[in-house]
């Protein structure tokens, strides 16, 4: 449908307050050209419910599998359609562009399919089976595109693309930083030296929006993706695209004035899409892109991957259950991401304010001895400071001190399952999925500590794991995809549906979901230690309920009870339930 009149007010009033310079009925009528666009192009879904319990995403890259035969991609495809069809309902491809360092993150051609990994036509017919969620790589563009090209040659329209600045400027050390790595990189044209502005790396060089002509560049390669498939869009690194000098240059209020005319727009021309903002920031910077309801439908739950992991490690849920508690419900409209582990490493900026440095640091030292690796960012002082943890989720769970670790696989099982049963869409990352170990191989061949969490897989080599009772991928495998598939049955674990958390002790975390309709009640019931622990089933209000008359619906049996009290309920070490009544 086109631009209804009050969008196209709307739309009128963000541009005039982004370009106050600049004549707004024209930025309108080049908007209403690209709607008209997509809308031609593109005729529309039938209407269908946003999202429901049977949402779960994966999370891989196009060549996170290989055969030795086809692409990557129709292995991706091959493998999905065996073994995930039904735990999966959307993949998140990673970007699978044609890109010049960060594992595609930096973006050579927005609009072509890295030949390495695959065509079009291979993610068509992945979409065949799935719901697809694309990466929109829009702070940054790599030093090998046509448009820096372009900058280089002083040549339109790529000459005015970018942000220029003067490195020795004192007002440049308030901009926050997600590196350690200078903000300015030194370049050198046919003419003069320049430095120009670089958020993540000397190859990922920062658009300038400021410039209206790559916003509406940006918004036609949105356009685009939703054309060639995505559901959902992933906007990446999306908090620091609007720059001006002498700010924090995150978050400001040109960012999310941008964030919620994309959604404007989406609101009326494709209204089944979801926009997803990739914010890796302290929770309430992050939960600020659900704006009043009008900006991203969806954000990460950032916080979740690092409480986790300190929760499991500690044996306490002391922050992971104060934190939940605490968690305000996603606009209407709106909801939350749920994962552990992606691409990227376990984010630490999302622990601020939560969990005390010295806990922070004590659990960074064990992970360091699980074989993870610590990145920095650089504070406005000049000081580095830990910003993420680079490590295999699964190997995060392991105890080193412990040869063979019985508890090992049961633990990371756990993490999986609190994720996949709160408030939210669960994504699980394909490494998390298939228990794949620490890649130290890999990161001693590419220098970059992040590659620890991204091997390539050749299928002959991880089937005949998955298909081995004995080996850990098997159990992790079968038993991951067999609860993402229960979930998707389970009414009460719809993403609007309210969520509680119990007051227990700090070895437990006990959740209740209720389903929209009031209909279904589930309280999801975990120990984060070795040891089974007991507790009254009224501290979960079942008060006047015996455990015989509780059914599991993970195992599909009742819950192990006290022989000496019936009201209570005894769960095993790294035990998962979710609990309903059979009356």
């Amino acid at each position: 449908m086109p631009l209804a009149p009050k969008t196209l007010e709307t739309l009128h009033a963000r541009l005039a307050r982004l370009y106050p310079n600049e004549h707004t009925e024209e930025l309108v009528q080049r908007l209403t050209v690209i709607a008209r666009k997509h809308e031609r192009d593109h005729p529309g879904n039938p209407p269908r419910k946003r999202w429901d319990e049977s949402d779960t995403l994966l999370i891989t890259y196009g060549d996170s599998l290989r055969d030795g035969g086809g692409s990557p991609l129709q292995a991706l495809a091959s493998f999905s359609s065996e073994y995930l069809c039904e735990c999966i309902g959307t993949v998140h491809l990673l970007p699978f562009f044609p890109y010049s360092s960060d594992d595609g993150f930096s973006v050579i051609n927005y609009r072509s399919v890295n030949a390495e990994v695959g065509t079009w036509d291979d993610i068509a017919r992945l979409g065949e089976r799935f719901e697809l969620m694309f990466d929109f790589v829009l702070n940054h563009v790599s030093r090998e595109s046509l448009w820096f090209a372009d900058y280089m040659e002083n040549m339109p329209p790529g000459n005015r693309y970018f942000i220029e600045a003067d490195p020795d400027d004192p007002r440049l050390k308030a901009v926050t930083r997600p590196r350690a790595e200078p903000l300015t990189v030194r370049i050198r044209t046919r003419h003069d030296t320049r430095y120009v502005w670089a958020t993540f790396s000397k190859d990922q060089i920062d658009l300038n929006y400021a410039n209206p002509d790559v916003l509406m560049q940006a918004l036609d390669i949105l356009l685009y993706y939703i054309r060639q498939g995505a559901r959902i869009i992933r906007l990446d690194a999306v908090a620091f695209l609007w720059k001006e000098v002498g700010t924090c240059c995150i978050h400001l209020p040109q960012t999310h004035d941008v964030v919620k005319l994309m959604r404007n727009m989406l609101d009326d021309i494709a209204p089944d899409v979801i926009l997803l903002t990739e914010t890796n920031v302290p929770h309430a910077e992050n939960v600020s892109y659900f704006g009043d309801g009008d900006e991203a439908h969806m954000v990460y739950q950032f916080s979740l991957p690092p409480l986790m992991l300190h929760g499991i490690y500690s044996g306490s849920t002391r922050y992971l259950r104060r934190w939940l508690q605490a968690l305000a419900p996603a606009p209407k409209g709106c909801t939350f991401l749920n994962f552990t582990a992606s691409h990227d490493g376990v984010g630490l900026r999302a622990l601020e304010g939560i969990v005390p440095e010295g806990e922070v640091n004590e659990l960074l030292d064990a992970m360091r001895q699980r074989g993870g690796y610590i990145s920095h960012r650089m504070q406005a002082d000049g000081t580095q400071v830990p910003y993420e943890l680079n490590i295999s989720y699964f190997d995060a769970m392991r105890d080193p001190e412990v040869h063979h670790d019985m508890w090992h696989v049961q633990r990371f099982i756990l993490s999986q399952t609190v994720a996949m049963a709160l408030q939210g869409v669960p994504a699980v990352y394909i490494h998390s999925l298939l228990a794949t170990p620490n890649f130290h191989e890999g990161v001693e061949n590419t220098g970059r500590t992040r590659t620890i969490n991204r091997r390539c897989w050749q299928l002959n080599e991880l089937i005949p794991q998955l298909d081995d009772p004995n080996a850990p991928a098997h159990a992790v495998f079968n038993t991951l995809r067999e609860r993402l598939a229960l979930r998707r049955t389970i009414a009460a674990f719809h993403p609007d549906a309210p969520q509680s958390v119990f007051e227990l002790p700090d070895a437990l975390l006990a959740v209740r979901r209720t389903s929209v309709d009031g209909q279904q009640s589930v309280t999801c019931l975990y120990n984060f230690t070795p040891v089974a622990q007991t507790i009254a089933l009224a501290m979960i209000d079942y008060a006047g309920i015996a455990h015989a008359e509780l059914q599991d619906l993970i195992s599909r049996e009742s819950p192990r009870g006290d022989q000496d009290d019936p009201a209570s309920v005894v769960i095993p070490a790294y035990g998962c339930y979710w609990l309903t009544t059979m009356r």
